[in-house]
């Protein structure tokens, strides 16, 4: 899924899995304080695709998590608040 997120923000297809999280985190798809998510994100990923290797839950859950907390970043937070140009009455309230 990261790697489909980084090519629709404009990396180059056939990077591998680090370049590709490396291109969000450089590009500003990652919160400031999401190094460390992104380091973890990076090692244990990168793990999974050169090794056949069951993931511990803790892990997998985590990995889900920020998952989860960069689709919310990139695509549903931008969409709550208004652009800058646009006043609040002229936005529509529906999240």
């Amino acid at each position: 899924m990261l790697m489909h997120i980084a090519v629709e923000k404009k990396a180059k297809p056939g990077l591998s899995f680090v370049d590709y999280v490396t291109h969000l985190a450089d590009n500003g798809y990652v919160p400031p304080d999401g190094k460390t998510w992104v380091d973890y994100i990076r090692k244990r990923g990168n793990e999974a695709n050169h090794q056949i290797v069951l993931m511990e839950r803790v892990d997998a859950v985590a990995l889900v998590g920020f998952v989860e907390m960069l689709l919310r970043f990139i695509y549903e937070l931008p969409s709550i608040v208004p652009p800058i140009n646009e006043s609040p009455e002229s936005a529509s309230t529906t999240p």
